[in-house]
């Protein structure tokens, strides 16, 4: 199936590894011309690297929790068809421990990085009638996790962002869409199962089994989705096939969000 974005310019933040990897590797596949984005060169040119066998990508060494960060990227990267804003960062943290420096932190990673870039890229688009924003937000936006409220919170306010841009395409080929993942198998969470593993002295097949019967019972697919199967659902709402998709927050959460709407 062709998917039309075949020489679209395509920029997906925090992409060195885990989702956003998977998701300039699906584009970048796709015929997209697709610049990565992480805070590090190491971190970057193996990412390259590694991205070579699907083709040719660009990197942007910035860190998109700061204006500055933002700017930076904006100079080396003026104009992009195809934005993902899917930089983020979540920590387990009981909620009496949340510091005021804590709560500002994830706000300019999770939410503030998206909105600079946003702000930026979409008038373009708006200007060329053409052009995809897509927010990598989370089933923790509509069922926020007690373990990590200031998470939850960022990823809420990202709908709310998401949701109010498109308002401001009406009538024009660009579109403004969230994507919410479930639980997913990217680097930190196959880090975090292996480590369990190794403190219960169980296999990493059981700790899943036990994570979805006592953490995510509601799951439907009772695992882990890949980022691959992310990346996939990106892909189709950066595609032209997704011009009637506008203001939608799609959940590929394996069924953990018990609502059908």
């Amino acid at each position: 199936m062709d998917l039309g974005i075949k020489g679209k310019t395509a920029l997906v933040t925090g992409s060195t590894k885990g989702i956003g990897f998977a998701i300039a590797s699906a584009l970048l596949q796709e015929g997209a011309l697709v610049t990565i984005n992480g805070r590090t060169q190491k971190a970057v040119d193996q990412a390259l690297q590694s991205l070579k066998k699907f083709g040719t990508a660009n990197g942007i060494v910035s860190d998109l929790s700061t204006a500055e960060g933002a700017a930076a990227t904006i100079k080396q990267l003026p104009a992009v068809e195809i934005l993902v804003n899917n930089v983020g960062a979540y920590e387990p943290k009981e909620f009496s421990q949340i510091t005021d420096a804590d709560w500002e932190n994830i706000f300019q990673v999770n939410v503030m990085s998206g909105v600079r870039l946003s702000r930026h890229y979409l008038p373009l688009m708006l200007k060329e009638n053409w052009g995809r924003v897509i927010f990598i937000s989370s089933e923790s936006a509509v069922q926020t996790p007690v373990e990590m409220i200031h998470y939850g919170f960022t990823k809420t306010a990202q709908l709310a962002i998401s949701r109010g841009l498109a308002e401001t395409t009406k009538g024009t080929n660009v579109t403004v869409n969230s994507v919410l993942p479930g639980p997913t198998l990217s680097e930190g969470v196959t880090d975090f199962v292996a480590n369990m593993g190794k403190q219960k002295n169980i296999s990493t097949q059981q700790v899943e089994k036990e994570f979805f019967e006592n953490v995510r019972p509601s799951s439907l697919i009772q695992r882990f989705a890949t980022s691959e199967e992310v990346a996939s659902m990106v892909c189709y709402v950066a595609s032209t096939l997704a011009s009637a998709t506008n203001g939608a927050a799609l959940r590929v959460d394996g069924g953990v969000v018990r609502s059908i709407v």
